[in-house]
């Protein structure tokens, strides 16, 4: 009996091919010396932004121990030759239960962060969250992504005519859901960056959704307007102050020298700093949404159970489980341990999504196991981005890919929907 290779083999083969010639894989294929090189190639600053967490980190050191706890139980003799990765999300096709979850300032990695991250998610065929914080303009970001389908992350300005504006261009240039991050109201106690005086938002890097939105244009003429013949404090000269400047032109819409005689790069960060989240956020605002788009709609950073139900109730399309990667609350309950808590709160149909520790296809495997419809990829694919760009960013994916491949291979299931939690064993 002959079976179609499926996508673990295919990824062996091309690695073992390779090295017979002497040529070992640019990427690591395990997770510790992934994180390891991406640290060797990153700046201070952009190692405490992508790597860091909240407070002490232990929402993060949560986030790994749950994944220990629950052990796979492969079953022998199946007789399964081939499986299908394949699913689909509120519309959107998958290849395999995987997309590439939203991460802001990826300039701290590479300039043209999101294109190249675009560029590597096509190259899989794994969709993109694009991140609201982005170095490059929405539209820029999904003419790289090709026939890919790609989601928009939202988070929710203060200024309500802006969201809408987002909202629109989004739905313009192509998304097929909004994801609605509800969890960053205001941004959590972050040591790393604090340690470092570091927030690339106020240096002009990751405000591009923003400096490319024609509301939040109109926000900073009026801030510039308003600011005329009255006397500000001129900031003390300082070589870091020089170089913040010079950041905030080069990442500014236009000539850098241009820039630098201006007063809009300056303005626009004062501007995103002012409005960036609204911190009043309740279930009333996500009320609205039904009417100012048409686009399915997933709430990201749901972790308790009754706001799953109420989420449901209130007729969002689905949830995405998530502690932000551990960045936000110190000491939170586990990402995963909260899908356990969320899936038998709203049962099975509602489409739930997994965010948050993610790092290989066998936690992807448990992850669906426990009740995810797919999973969120994170920190990995941007430390791919730093060690190889946009083929950094492919083999990442591919990785994972193909190791969730090889397990469903040797546990013995035929597609996602036969990966159930009958698979596996509780190891408190």
């Amino acid at each position: 009996m002959t079976s179609t290779p499926g996508p673990g083999r295919v990824r062996q083969n091309a690695i073992y091919r390779a090295g017979v010639l002497g040529r070992a894989p640019s990427v690591p294929t395990d997770a510790a010396e992934l994180e390891r090189r991406a640290r060797k190639a990153m700046s201070r600053k952009a190692w405490a932004y992508v790597a860091g967490g909240a407070g002490g980190g232990a929402t993060m050191r949560h986030n790994r121990t749950a994944f220990e706890r629950w052990r796979i139980v492969p079953r022998m003799l199946h007789g399964v030759t081939t499986r299908d990765l394949s699913t689909t999300v509120l519309g959107t096709p998958l290849r395999a239960p995987v997309l590439l979850a939203p991460v802001g300032a990826g300039a701290l990695i590479t300039p043209d962060s999101d294109v190249k991250i675009a560029e590597g998610a096509a190259a899989a065929r794994v969709p993109y969250i694009f991140s609201s914080q982005g170095c490059s303009p929405m539209e820029r970001t999904a003419a790289a992504m090709g026939d890919t389908p790609f989601w928009y992350q939202l988070y929710w300005s203060t200024d309500e005519p802006l969201v809408d504006s987002m909202i629109r261009r989004a739905e313009d240039c192509g998304a097929r859901a909004l994801v609605v991050t509800l969890d960053t109201t205001l941004l959590g106690w972050r040591p790393q960056d604090l340690n470092l005086g570091s927030l690339p938002f106020a240096r002009g890097l990751g405000i591009a959704q923003y400096t490319s939105d024609p509301r939040f244009g109109e926000l900073v003429r009026e801030r510039i307007a308003a600011a005329a013949g009255r006397r500000t404090e001129r900031p003390r000269v300082t070589l870091s102050a020089l170089r913040a400047l010079l950041s905030m032109a080069r990442e500014h819409p236009g000539g850098t020298g241009a820039n630098l005689r201006s007063a809009e790069p300056r303005a626009a960060v004062e501007t995103f700093l002012d409005i960036y989240s609204n911190p009043g956020l309740s279930w009333t605002h996500l009320e609205t949404l039904r009417r100012r788009t048409t686009l399915p709609i997933l709430l990201k950073g749901i972790l308790h159970p009754d706001d799953a139900r109420t989420a449901v109730a209130a007729g969002v399309d689905g949830i995405i489980v998530s502690n932000h990667g551990g960045r936000q609350v110190d000491h939170a309950i586990a990402a995963l341990d909260a899908l356990v808590a969320v899936r038998a709160a709203v049962g099975p149909d509602p489409t739930v999504l997994f965010d948050s520790g993610i790092r290989s296809g066998a936690d992807a495997f448990v992850a669906l196991a426990l009740g995810a419809d797919a999973c969120l990829l994170g920190r990995p694919h941007l430390y791919g981005l730093a060690i190889a760009g946009a083929d950094g960013v492919r083999q990442v994916i591919e990785n994972t890919v193909a190791e969730l491949d090889l397990t469903m291979a040797l546990v013995g299931v035929p597609d996602v929907a036969a990966v159930t939690r009958d698979l596996l064993v509780f190891a408190p």
